[in-house]
């Protein structure tokens, strides 16, 4: 009579503990405790009542906050500058990601996958505000730099994600479509987008989430909205400017996270 064949669970209790496994827990644990060395971390300091006590005394500035009808309607129209910059820069961005994401999925030689590649890490790799400083210094002060800034690192992302989408596409629709006579655009059009374009967009509403938030943020170099009034009113120290600034920001992207929230949901994920 044979012995009956151990389990996969029973092989590998057998085999004892993972010895990759706890090299690479043990690697992780020492980085950590090294980080907190090297960086002289102290949560005592940050918890001492000297400093409770100051950071207290600066949040309780920014209370009440200016609600006057002016002001609110002055901050009304930075958020939406800084609505339509997210959105515009994140449509360009789109669309640049769409056409270097062709070559970066392999589509037109290996020559022009690694170029594009190349090209998408080097747009992703200088972060927003350095674009932004860029921007302000060729376009001037204002939402187009803010604009430019965003589309450009942004798609840096959307050229990665979107090539990585294309490579996880069945391509069985697209070659059926070629082998009965059909072009090649025609055959991507109708056999691989379709499949892709539900991710893709899912992936733009996520960043766009997330470029909204950028958008506020590079107004302190000068690109506009939001952003723009709150460095105004901090360097015045006019906290309570600044307070009602902070709000719209968390009510604007309250409300599109919602949204976009709601139409991920809604969206078939693509085939990988």
């Amino acid at each position: 009579m044979n012995p009956t064949r151990p389990t996969a669970t029973e092989r590998a209790r057998a085999a004892g503990p993972c010895l990759g496994c706890l090299l690479a827990g043990a690697a992780i644990l020492l980085a950590v405790i090294a980080s907190f060395l090297y960086l002289g971390i102290d949560f005592r300091a940050l918890a001492a009542r000297e400093s409770l006590a100051s950071m207290a005394k600066f949040v309780a500035e920014f209370f009440p906050p200016d609600l006057s009808p002016d002001f609110l309607a002055k901050t009304a129209w930075g958020a939406l500058q800084t609505l339509a910059v997210s959105a515009l820069g994140t449509l360009l961005a789109m669309l640049g990601g769409a056409a270097l994401a062709l070559p970066a999925s392999g589509r037109f030689g290996p020559a022009l996958r690694h170029a594009s590649r190349l090209a998408l890490n080097l747009l992703r790799s200088v972060p927003e505000l350095v674009w932004a400083a860029l921007m302000v210094l060729a376009a001037g002060l204002g939402p187009f730099a803010g604009v430019l800034a965003l589309a450009l690192h942004t798609s840096g992302v959307f050229g990665r994600l979107f090539g990585e989408t294309l490579e996880n596409v069945p391509p069985t629709p697209e070659r059926a479509l070629r082998d009965a006579g059909s072009g090649a655009v025609a055959a991507f059009a109708y056999g691989s987008l379709p499949l892709a374009w539900p991710q893709w967009l899912a992936y733009a509403l996520y960043r766009w989430e997330m470029n909204i938030r950028m958008a506020a943020v590079l107004g302190f170099v000068g690109a506009g909205g939001l952003g723009q009034m709150l460095y105004f009113h901090l360097s015045l120290f006019q906290q309570a400017q600044s307070a009602t600034v902070i709000g719209a920001m968390f009510v604007l992207v309250f409300i599109v996270d919602t949204a976009s929230g709601r139409l991920r949901r809604g969206l078939v994920p693509a085939h990988a």
